[in-house]
């Protein structure tokens, strides 16, 4: 496989292959860009089907945290990093000692936090072996409730562009994923009147959220096709392809999930069935806003990180008022601009 050729790769500063054979570590570290300040991003454990669909999520992934992070006004560039493997059968000390070895060999190049399938008990132990850890329990903790409020202030966002809303009393939602992240968006949801249609692949998650929040449960295939104002994608990413777009008979497309998009073409076929796209790196910027409050030793302080998050607010109607004005699509004006800003921070 050509490296250097693939469409993701898009111009990384670093690919960090990671192995380490006692442990049974297999890993990738993406710096995409320290044009804006060290590479920041989190660390997902997942069981790729192949070692090239890990490098290609990891690159993707790491180029968002590059936007993701201009776009917040972060002093922070885009890093992401994977470990290939089942996250509930082959987690262990030395795996993440190993891990946390390579990253400190980086120098500071690219700190590290938790993703999907990492918890803060992992990353205190990749902090055992270096200091490029964020997000540590006693510092910023667990990003997922923040995450999830930037989310719910995004589609509040987005409401208010599409639909002529100020609340979303009433506003029918379609969530699919119900980790972390989504459980604590549907708690906002449904505090706020939203009506709530969910589906996960874990059984139990749904009945917590029809149990505790109301919410009606839908088979994961017919998640797409329900008749809702939002549809949230809170779960992995390229949920929006060319089996789902036909399906869709929503109004807003807004959620936590990394790339959404399976191809950039699918944010035009969105602009042309009159559903606005919320850019999801610009949406699900919460958490690392969250964790950039404890960078370079300050103390973090939860009240000033939610004030930050509020921005993501206005930032997403700034988008919206662009993408009208020059007939593009959300996510093409939300690149442009992510790409302006670090370009600006190299010259």
């Amino acid at each position: 496989m050509a490296v250097f050729n693939l469409r993701a790769y898009d111009d990384h500063e670093q690919v960090v292959f990671c192995r380490d054979k006692e442990s049974g570590l297999s890993a990738i570290i993406c710096v995409h860009s320290t044009a804006l300040g060290p590479a920041v991003g989190g660390c997902r454990m997942w069981e790729y089907n192949s070692d090239e669909g890990a490098l290609i999520d990891a690159l993707r992934l790491s180029r968002g945290m590059s936007y993701k992070n201009a776009l917040a006004g972060l002093k922070m560039g885009g890093g992401k990093s994977v470990i290939i493997g089942n996250s509930k059968t082959q987690k262990s000390e030395a795996l993440f000692e190993a891990f946390g070895t390579f990253v400190n060999n980086l120098n500071g190049q690219y700190f590290t936090a938790e993703d999907v399938g990492i918890t803060p008990a992992d990353m205190a132990i990749v902090h055992r072996k270096t200091d490029y850890v964020l997000g540590l329990e006693g510092r910023s903790g667990d990003p997922s409730p923040v995450t999830a409020y930037g989310v719910y202030k995004g589609m509040k966002a987005a409401v208010k562009h599409r639909l002529g809303r100020d609340s979303l009393d009433g506003v029918k939602v379609a969530v699919q994923g119900l980790g972390h992240v989504g459980y604590y968006l549907c708690e906002h949801l449904k505090s706020e009147g939203a009506q709530l249609f969910v589906t996960d692949i874990n059984k139990e998650s749904i009945d917590r959220v029809v149990s505790n929040l109301g919410a009606t449960a839908v088979d994961k295939d017919e998640i797409y096709s329900q008749e809702v104002d939002v549809y949230a994608p809170c779960a992995l990413g390229a949920t929006i392809n060319d089996v789902t777009l036909p399906q869709l008979q929503c109004s807003v497309v807004a959620g936590a999930a990394n790339n959404q998009l399976a191809e950039d073409r699918h944010g035009d076929i969105l602009k042309q069935k009159g559903i606005l796209y919320t850019p999801d790196y610009v949406i699900n910027a919460g958490g690392i806003i969250n964790v950039s409050f404890e960078q370079n030793g300050a103390t973090y302080n939860k009240q000033n990180a939610l004030d930050k998050v509020d921005e993501i607010y206005g930032t997403l109607l700034e988008i919206f008022e662009a993408a009208e004005k020059e007939s593009k699509t959300t996510n093409v004006v939300a690149d442009e601009l992510a790409r302006k800003r670090i370009a600006n921070a190299k010259s």
